[in-house]
């Protein structure tokens, strides 16, 4: 068994996520040559105040620049 772990900010769509999931799957099996029901893949996500970029959370950095940006 294989395990893949994604850690990321929060606001992607369940759709983006499962494509994620399924990419993910399809090309580690490709490269490990282990099969696709072989793999689990856990996403954590992570709230943007409880994520750090520099000195700001990505909450304080967007609210300084007027906007909500991923990082």
């Amino acid at each position: 068994m294989l395990v893949l772990k994604v850690t990321m900010l929060e606001g992607r769509t369940t759709q983006q996520k499962a494509e994620l999931i399924r990419r993910l799957a399809e090309a580690a099996g490709r490269h490990f040559g282990v099969p696709v029901d072989e793999i689990r893949t856990i996403i954590y996500e992570v709230g943007r105040q409880d994520w750090g970029i520099g000195t700001l959370t990505a909450a304080e950095r967007d609210a300084a620049a007027g906007t909500r940006r991923d990082a």
